[in-house]
């Protein structure tokens, strides 16, 4: 299954993610502890969730392409920015949801 997130504040832009790429998030907890107590998600947030998941390549080369594929289609993409971060944190929070109510039923 793919999901679109709009990734500019004027909503012209997007990017597709899927079920690898919200797996990925889940296994490494790539959100975890990621925003500050504001609650902002900017440039900043971005630039330390890439270093994060660089180190986690650098540490681990050769052991996880999804980690990378992640990377490269998600991190790196043209328009991954800061908007395009926190939709994709509130995306990836109602897939939990949804997983969560389905385990349940």
């Amino acid at each position: 299954m793919t999901h679109k997130i709009i990734s500019n504040a004027s909503g012209t832009r997007s990017m597709e993610i899927t079920e690898e790429h919200l797996n990925v998030i889940e296994k490494y907890q790539l959100f975890n502890n990621l925003v500050y107590s504001n609650g902002i998600v900017d440039e900043t947030t971005l630039d330390t969730l890439k270093s994060f998941v660089g180190g986690i390549i650098d540490s681990e080369k050769g052991t996880d392409n999804e980690l990378v594929n992640f990377y490269k289609n998600v991190l790196a993409h043209p328009n991954m920015k800061s908007v395009a971060l926190g939709n994709l944190m509130e995306l990836y929070a109602q897939w939990i949801e949804n997983r969560k109510e389905q385990e349940e039923n």
